[in-house]
């Protein structure tokens, strides 16, 4: 066999499929065939999930100047009244970074590419072309065309199709989107704004719900700005893409002597999910797998959590710690969270696209009396769900994200705590909880040996004692806080910073790692039994202790 993986596409997903793969030691070929990275902006946010995943690869300093932190949206109506409002949320942020951004797409990928370089087991194909991708029993077969038109083929045991929302290889084998029924036509524009230009602007993001049209401006990082317009039925997209057109357009807000256009573009905006992400041994993500409607910036979004999802557990299968069914959980654990994440887009998106002037009234007062009751406004983070099915446990805070507080380790460096743990399992340990016992089982045990897993053990900053490396003393308390609202003592972290499960006690902490190294196997768990009494011990302490 060639290759453990084959990723076909060099988009934002691709490429961050091809990181992840070189940082889990997978050996994996990178297939696209555009030579260059696409030079206009399609996505423009992204959230904490991806700034976290930008942070894991080491790219968050390295795209500094070219994200910036996500504005508040205002909802306005025509008369421009404020009918809705999504605040950012205030720091302390729970997994480190804000909770929103706003970035430039084309050097923010040409970083995550340059990133791949860093990693020997990953190589790059550049300008050629996948002509298909079939699975046998035993490993994929992927026929690829260069520059020269020669074919070959190659082996993998998986595919990644990364390859867009045309998806050649969803295509040709033929399978099905799940139409959740959003399909607008829009015009997007780009521009930049000349020097000194654009202070009469609105200085936060601005939903303009219009009858007459629709449209959005987005304030982008430096002097980038977008506004989206909504295509009219009797108005074609050629036409409307046209720079005079887009002129008297942006002429309300801008006149054109104060900006460069950098691109338009017409789209028409669906709400569409795969019904099958895995075809034997392909896998979908990205484009390829979902379409997501704009309106919360989750596009991208959904496609970097699928990739985030896949690779660590492609990578314990190959290693022999995990069994291959274990890949089934991509597919149960994504199409729910995609599908909550699509719904609550489309439910803002038709907000937005209202054109019937009594439902539109309607739909202001109902906003307005929201706002009154709700004068906090809602949190855009709030609206993106947990997972709810898969690998996880089945009691809270399972499925939850995990927080990512600053901490100072043994050796008295202060940084995220990502730096020191990176995607591993975690078993985190709360300041003052004694879990000595779970400690020594998890150094004995041969079922868990090899996995990836780091201990944090929280400290006060008055502890005694020396610190050893599992010591970690928080800089804001946020973890601590977090771990006593939930009630929980022992919490279990999967590689992708998804919560597995949490524990009060010792004994139950233990059942939790037994669920997880039976599920790993494809074997189902018992239900914790939520022991109260530290003395018991579980079948995973027993079995250790013979």
């Amino acid at each position: 066999m060639d290759y453990d993986v084959i990723i076909v596409g060099m988009g934002p997903v691709g490429a961050l499929c091809a990181n992840l793969a070189g940082m889990w030691g997978l050996d994996a070929l990178v297939v696209d065939k555009s030579e260059t990275v696409y030079a206009n902006p399609r996505a423009m946010g992204f959230d904490q999930e991806v700034m976290r995943v930008l942070g894991n690869i080491g790219l968050a300093d390295a795209i500094t100047e070219h994200v910036m932190p996500y504005r508040p949206s205002e909802y306005r109506t025509t008369g421009s009244q404020l009918i809705k409002r999504i605040d950012a949320a205030q720091p302390p942020f729970p997994l480190g970074w804000a909770p929103n951004y706003v970035f430039s797409q084309p050097p923010v990928e040409r970083a995550l590419r340059s990133r791949i370089a860093c990693f020997e087991s990953v190589t790059v194909e550049l300008g050629s072309e996948v002509l298909s991708a079939d699975s046998t029993p035993s490993q994929a077969q992927v026929r690829i065309r260069n520059q020269e038109g020669v074919e070959r083929t190659v082996t993998a045991a998986h595919v990644l199709a990364c390859d867009g929302g045309t998806s050649p290889i969803r295509s040709r084998l033929g399978l099905k989107m799940e139409d959740l029924a959003f399909d607008e036509p829009w015009l997007v524009v780009d521009v930049i704004l000349n020097e000194g230009a654009g202070e009469h602007l609105p200085q936060t993001n601005v939903q303009f719900c219009e009858l007459a049209r629709p449209c959005t401006f987005v304030v982008g990082p430096g002097r980038h700005r977008r506004w989206e317009f909504m295509i009219n039925p009797d108005e074609q997209p050629s036409e409307i893409s046209q720079p005079d057109t887009i002129r008297k357009l942006i002429a309300r807000w801008l006149p054109e002597e104060d900006y460069q256009l950098w691109r338009a573009s017409a789209y028409r905006f669906h709400a569409l999910i795969l019904e099958q992400w895995r075809a034997d041994r392909v896998f979908f993500l990205g484009d390829a797998a979902h379409m997501t409607p704009p309106f919360l910036a989750q596009g991208m979004c959904q496609g970097i959590r699928d990739a985030l999802n896949l690779v660590w557990k492609l990578a314990l299968v190959k290693r022999g710690q995990a069994a291959p069914a274990f890949l089934d959980t991509y597919q149960v654990e994504r199409i729910p969270h995609v599908r909550q994440t699509t719904l609550a887009a489309k439910e803002f998106g038709g907000v937005i696209c209202e054109r019937d002037k009594e439902r539109a009234a309607i739909r202001d007062a109902r906003l307005i009396q929201q706002m009154q009751d709700n004068p906090g406004g809602i949190i855009r983070q709030s609206l993106i769900p947990g997972l709810t099915a898969g690998f996880i446990a089945h009691v809270a805070p399972a499925g939850e994200l995990f927080p990512q507080p600053m901490v100072i380790n043994h050796a008295g460096k202060r940084a995220l705590l990502d730096e020191f743990t990176g995607q591993s399992f975690r078993v985190v340990i709360a300041p003052g909880f004694d879990a000595s016992a779970l400690l020594r089982c998890l150094r004995s045990s041969q079922a868990l040996k090899g996995l990836p897993m780091q201990v944090v053990r929280l400290v006060d900053p008055g502890q005694a004692g020396t610190r050893t490396p599992d010591d970690y003393e928080e800089v804001d308390g946020l973890l601590a806080q977090w771990l006593e609202r939930r009630g929980c003592n022992v919490v279990i972290v999967r590689p992708d910073h998804y919560v597995y499960g949490g524990a009060v006690t010792v004994a139950w902490a233990m059942e939790l790692l037994e669920g997880m190294e039976l599920a790993l196997w494809g074997r189902q768990p018992e239900q914790p039994s939520k022991h109260n009494g530290s003395d018991e011990t579980s079948r995973f302490a027993q079995a250790l202790s013979q």
